[in-house]
């Protein structure tokens, strides 16, 4: 009977386990959790321009708030790029070209080695080239790049210590020269995380007109939509998941400099994104100084980015790309402008650079060159009396027949870029001026007729139904005055020139101080072209600091007029 019962009881044992493991096996079964997207970080910066201190209070527009802070400083800047990358694993910072060049005395003094140097301490791994970037032409440039201690200039390069040369990457895209190959690499691939992030760099097409042509001889800029949609072909050829254009070119709003929006947008950008081809989501752009974030309709509807941080270091855009689980689709952006605040703090080995080139910098830039008397400025001229200034100086040097018997001498308006404000007394510092002409031109005297005068002037003016400014305005030296009228066709807008009250003959020949970028045909100003150069005389700088340790009176601006005002 026991064994009959435990026979049983075995029986049912197993019956029960053949019945748990068969419910076990009805049940469905737990699905595992599908693959998030990937996220990415691109951090970004442009138009830095050297500005190794923190260059003052900014007003900008956070969320539409108006808010006003002391921004920038490339310490703040890498304190301010570390917190933002804290948490994420996928990151990688890249700039859109003017990291150097028209840079404060600070950086510029020592060829802009210092402003590199941070750079390379902050974490940049790639930049565009700017139009700045070619200011002191294509073998310094590509020392910045390489390092070392050629001199490519009239400054003494490694003059504090020795120079390493940039451990990030510049791209040149659409520099070439004749034979069709880049000054730098036109792209570069980045594996971030599981992702492969392809980059296009590139300056704006119209850089050869923005520097001395001598500096790009022999190098061309081209169209930038058809030359990034070849490229970004190239990137997928080889691999990429997807394709971030860096472009010095950019656009404008109002406000300036806004954190989160893109109010108003206009500029050249625009043209430049209508062709690009719609796989390129994310454009970094540069080159005009604003600060935005626009989210715009591509050609085929879908959703492109555009960014850009201003200028001098004021803003980092963190931008976060979401790809879709394989890593082979952007599927969401999003960017913010972070203001680089006191409040972020200072990377202590960036600092370090900064304070040791400032302490060397501090005896040049507190130098007394002079004293100038100020006077009442004029609200209605057209050229600022610190252009006249300058004007003013490079006829001084030039005027002695030794050096070139000049009569007159012309400045662009782009190529003063900073004001003057004298200290006590009207003492100026060599520290002041160089902000003024921060390039080392030289001056050449150019031997040209009326006709040819006239010509360049008619060259200011650009448009038919709209007329505008093609780039610069000129401001002509003490005794010469002209004005113009905007109604009147292309060729006729300058309808009177005068040379110490006497009309300018066009048959005649005049001599006339311009400085190198000028007398290449920079910003437009091919009739310069056509004078017959008949003197060098030293840089504009130098003039200019010789000119005010005279003693002399502020000039009064209006020696460019409008026909109306006449």
């Amino acid at each position: 009977m026991q064994l009959a019962m435990k026979s049983v009881r075995n029986g049912l044992a197993a019956f029960l386990a053949v019945l748990a493991l068969s419910a076990c096996a009805s049940l469905p079964e737990k699905q595992a959790a599908a693959p998030g997207p990937i996220s990415l970080q691109i951090l970004a910066l442009n138009d830095f321009h050297g500005n190794l201190e923190p260059p003052g209070e900014v007003a900008y527009s956070d969320g539409g708030e108006a808010k006003r802070a002391p921004l920038g400083g490339v310490a703040r800047i890498g304190a301010t790029l570390s917190g933002l990358r804290e948490g994420h694993a996928n990151t990688i910072t890249v700039a859109a070209g003017d990291m150097i060049s028209a840079s404060p005395l600070v950086s510029a003094h020592f060829l802009d080695e210092p402003a590199i140097e941070a750079l390379n301490t902050i974490g940049l791994d790639i930049t565009s080239v700017g139009n700045h970037e070619f200011d002191r032409g294509i073998a310094e440039l590509r020392r910045m790049q390489d390092g070392g201690c050629g001199k490519n200039t009239s400054r003494e390069p490694c003059a504090l210590e020795p120079f390493p040369g940039a451990q990030f990457t510049y791209l040149a895209g659409n520099t070439v020269d004749d034979e069709g190959n880049t000054v730098f690499p036109g792209t570069a691939i980045r594996q971030i995380g599981p992702v492969r992030i392809g980059f296009i760099g590139m300056t704006l097409k119209d850089t050869a007109s923005l520097v001395s042509p001598a500096a790009t001889r022999g190098w061309h800029f081209l169209d930038e939509a058809p030359t990034a949609n070849a490229l970004a072909a190239r990137l997928r050829e080889q691999g990429a998941d997807a394709v971030v254009l860096l472009i010095h070119q950019g656009g404008w709003v109002d406000p300036t400099f806004n954190t989160d929006d893109c109010p108003g947008l206009t500029g050249d950008i625009l043209p430049v994104l209508d062709g690009l081809d719609p796989s390129i989501l994310l454009v970094i752009s540069g080159h005009t100084h604003n600060a935005y974030v626009c989210k715009l309709a591509s050609t085929d509807g879908s959703q492109r980015l555009l960014t850009s941080a201003g200028r001098y270091g004021y803003f980092v855009t963190d931008i976060e790309l979401q790809l879709d689980p394989g890593g082979k689709r952007i599927v969401g952006m999003d960017a913010r402008n972070v203001p680089v605040l006191p409040e972020n703090g200072e990377r202590a080995d960036t600092e370090a650079i900064v304070r040791r080139y400032v302490a060397a910098a501090k005896p040049v830039a507190e130098r007394v060159i002079g004293h100038l008397a100020m006077r009442g400025e004029d609200d209605d001229c057209i050229e600022l009396w610190t252009e006249d200034l300058v004007a003013d100086s490079q006829l001084a040097a030039t005027a002695d027949p030794e050096y070139g018997g000049a009569q007159i001498s012309f400045i662009n308006s782009g190529g003063v870029r900073a004001q003057l404000v004298p200290g006590e007394g009207g003492a100026v510092t060599y520290g002041q001026i160089f902000p003024m002409l921060p390039f080392g031109s030289s001056l050449e005297v150019l031997d040209m007729s009326g006709a040819q005068i006239k010509q360049v002037l008619e060259q200011q003016f650009c448009g038919e139904d709209t007329v505008k400014v093609c780039f610069s305005t000129l401001a002509p030296s003490a005794g010469f005055t002209y004005s113009y009228d905007l109604s009147r066709s292309r060729g006729e807008r300058i309808v009177s020139m005068r040379l110490g009250g006497e009309p300018i003959v066009a048959e005649r020949r005049y001599r006339v101080t311009v400085n190198n970028f000028l007398a290449n045909g920079g910003d437009g100003f091919a009739a310069f072209n056509e004078g017959m150069v008949v003197a060098e005389a030293g840089l504009d700088l130098d003039a200019l600091e010789e000119y005010i340790a005279r003693g002399i009176d502020a000039p009064a601006c209006g020696r460019v007029r409008t026909a109306a005002a006449q």
